[in-house]
């Protein structure tokens, strides 16, 4: 893996600005953009060799669920807040029903794979809790 030439940055210098600005609370996608876009590096894997949310294991600074895992889980929890006050809105329980499906879908793969526990059942109670 050869860095392009046009980077300006060190390994380590990457590495800790990913750090940084997940300190700062951007997750591992909204890193890469910054990176991109502010600092010219292409893509962290290129270039130092990681995945950002390898650096981020390696650091024990990862979440506990995956991002995407986590992002549907928000959307679930919004559209349920929804639904409470509009509880007539028969398109967005449909929505509804889809996302909590692609969550137990995400959730038995992650499972699978060994990044979340054996077992792992999605509840719309727990996940509340956990998002707020």
């Amino acid at each position: 893996m050869s860095k392009p030439e046009w980077v300006k940055f060190s390994n380590e210098e990457i590495e800790e600005l990913i750090l940084k600005f997940n300190k700062e609370g951007k997750s591992a996608s909204e890193t890469g953009v910054i990176l991109r876009d502010k600092y010219g590096i292409p893509s962290v894997k290129e270039v130092v060799g990681e995945k950002i949310t390898e650096i981020l294991k390696r650091n024990n600074q990862a979440g506990d669920y995956p991002e995407d895992l986590m992002n549907l889980i928000r959307k679930a929890v919004n559209v349920r807040d929804h639904l409470k006050e509009n509880p007539k809105d028969l398109h967005t329980k449909r929505g509804l029903t889809i996302i909590e499906s692609r969550i137990r879908r995400l959730g038995r793969y992650y499972s699978n794979d060994g990044k979340l526990p054996e077992g792992w059942r999605y509840n719309p109670k727990q996940a509340a809790l956990l998002v707020k």
